[in-house]
């Protein structure tokens, strides 16, 4: 179970194959937000069915949180279509109000954690994204975060708070092979990388992948258990001396 949803694997593989259902017969359906652990599983589970028709989304691009939809094949799975709302939360410059802040209070207030997406803070605002069913209680409801008022609007102006700050790392590596990948990017031996792989602490997007051999794209997020989270934003060029040159961030 994930101990910060309180939803097992079984229960979202039961409320996915429901969103399928219904899509095939004709109406989209959505689950979460999901987090990325979840996203993954929901990702590994659409591909053992062969639902191809689904698109996660979480109010932009880089989102963390996403809503998984579910769309019946006359209609194209686009982000316009989820019922999913964004709101700043404007306050005053001095007030210091983190993610934790924001998340206790929302909480504390009824709201479910699954109707909530990503909480984007940065001084004076945040950005939050929630699905479209709670949008009136959180207008109605917020105008503290703890003991700081707030007020809060629909809607944000780009660009967004920035979520996490990071730190580049770029070399050679011999292949885009997970454990080359793997090796550079934690800064061990290949041997060691692959230890790590067999061992089913590297996930892949999001999901726990085992084989070494498997093939990294570009902008492709990965995760090692005691080691970090990454984004591998360069593939490419090759060197010289046939090599392949890789560039990407580490979550700090």
């Amino acid at each position: 179970m994930d101990k910060r949803t309180g939803m097992d694997d079984a229960v979202l593989e039961a409320k996915l194959r429901d969103a399928v259902r219904i899509a095939e017969r004709g109406r989209a359906h959505f689950v979460g937000f999901l987090d990325e652990r979840q996203a993954g599983v929901a990702q590994s589970f659409m591909r053992h069915t062969g639902f191809s028709n689904f698109l996660f989304w979480g109010g932009y691009p880089e989102a963390e949180r996403v809503l998984f939809g579910a769309f019946p094949d006359y209609q194209e799975a686009c982000p316009e279509d989820f019922p999913l709302e964004t709101f700043t939360v404007s306050y005053r410059m001095c007030d210091s109000l983190t993610h934790r802040d924001f998340l206790g209070a929302l909480l504390s207030k009824g709201v479910v954690r699954e109707t909530l997406g990503d909480i984007l803070v940065e001084p004076g605002r945040a950005v939050l994204f929630s699905r479209a069913e709670v949008a009136e209680f959180l207008l109605q409801q917020t105008d503290k975060i703890g003991r700081v008022g707030v007020t809060l609007s629909r809607g944000a102006q780009e660009p967004l708070p920035v979520p996490h700050t990071f730190a580049p790392f770029s070399g050679v590596v011999a292949s885009a092979r997970l454990d080359c990948i793997v090796a550079l990017a934690a800064g061990v031996s290949r041997e060691k990388a692959a230890g790590l792989v067999s061992a089913g602490v590297v996930m892949l997007n999001h999901e726990v992948v085992t084989s070494v051999s498997t093939q990294v794209t570009e902008e492709a997020k990965l995760s090692i258990r005691g080691k970090g989270r990454y984004i591998l934003d360069r593939i490419g060029p090759v060197t010289k001396k046939g090599r392949l040159s890789i560039a990407g961030r580490k979550y700090i």
